[in-house]
This record gives structure tokens, sequence and C-alpha cells, in this order.
């Protein structure tokens, strides 16, 4: 299992280094948005390409950073309902949705991916925009980010396993009790109406 670990640290390593990398592209698409659309209205000139390029960029932030979201426990859940429960229960939860549902998704994903770009490199798939950009490097975007997702959610198991064998403590444990604290609030709140 410590060999599991020290794969887990590396994994983890890296989507860290790679989404605090790749997190700097939405000041990239912001800063094209804005010189465009200064260009557009004083100048009455547009591209496509700068558009397209806006468009791409986001959905490289938004594909590959998803397996930093998930490393820093951000991913969307149901935090009162998870919150409310015992310790034990959040663990097997997390354990079934990783294993019966996240890896399995990731896995169709990149099959269903890969034959998707190849599609589009083959035929050097152009956007439908006068003036746009390649279609096919933007397609390889689903295969990659759902590969470096299911990677992220082998760790995200390895640690969820040795966290309910107490080998490890609950790197999301701090986490819980700031929610935990913030939905006693919320009822309190409730029930004082």
């Amino acid at each position: 299992m410590q060999a599991l670990l020290n794969l887990s640290r590396r994994i983890d390593a890296f989507t860290r280094w790679t989404g605090k990398r790749l997190a700097w592209l939405i000041l990239v698409a912001v800063i094209i948005s804005a010189v465009n659309a200064i260009i557009r209205k004083t100048f009455d000139s547009s591209s496509n390409s700068w558009l397209e390029l806006q468009w791409v960029l986001f959905s490289i932030v938004f594909l590959l950073c998803a397996p930093w979201t998930l490393l820093d426990n951000e991913h969307i859940r149901i935090d009162i309902f998870n919150s409310m429960m015992p310790k034990k229960a959040r663990n097997i939860v997390d354990l079934v949705g990783h294993a019966f549902f996240l890896l399995p998704l990731t896995v169709v994903m990149i099959v269903t991916g890969i034959p998707f770009f190849e599609r589009s490199y083959h035929v050097n798939e152009q956007s439908g925009n006068a003036g746009g950009l390649p279609q096919w490097p933007a397609k390889s975007l689903i295969m990659i980010a759902f590969a470096f997702l299911l990677v992220q959610g082998v760790s995200e198991l390895i640690k969820r396993i040795a966290v309910m064998r107490g080998m490890i403590p609950d790197p999301h444990e701090s986490q819980v009790k700031a929610i935990e604290a913030e939905v006693e609030h919320l009822i309190e709140a409730i029930e004082k109406k």
C-alpha cells in the first residue's frame, strides 16, 4: 500500500502543478477577449480565429483543471447531505462513487474520445466559421482531460482506501469541519424562523 501512496503523491503533485499553470489561461482568454472587443469597436473589424481561441482556452482550463478540482475536493456534491453523514458513510460514498461512477465514466470518455479526435485529425477538420481554427486540437482535449481525470481518480481511490484503513489522515477533514459548521449555522437560521 505504501507504493500506491507514493504513486498517489506523485499523481497529486503533477495534478496540482498542471492545474496551477493552466489556470492562468483564463487571464490569457480575458486579455484576448478584451483586445478583440476593443479592436471590433474601434476599427469595426473582428476575427473568428480570435473568438474561437477564447473558447479553446476556456475549454483547456475547464477540462484540464478538472483533476485539480477533484484533488482539492472542490467538485460538485450535495454538501448538506454529505456533511450530515457519519465519517464512515462519507468514506463509503466516496469509495463507491469513485470506483463505480467516476472511473468508468472516464474510461468511456477516453475510449469514445479517441476516435472522435482521430476522425477530426485525419480530415484536418476546420472550423465552420470563415477564418476559424482547426477543430482537432480542441477535440483532443476530451481524451487528454479524461485521461488526467482517470489518473487523479485512481489517486483519490488510493487515498480513500488508505484513510479507511487508518493509514493516513483524511486530507479533506478540515473542509468537512468547515462545511459542517456552515450547515449548523444554516440549520440554526432556519429554526429561528
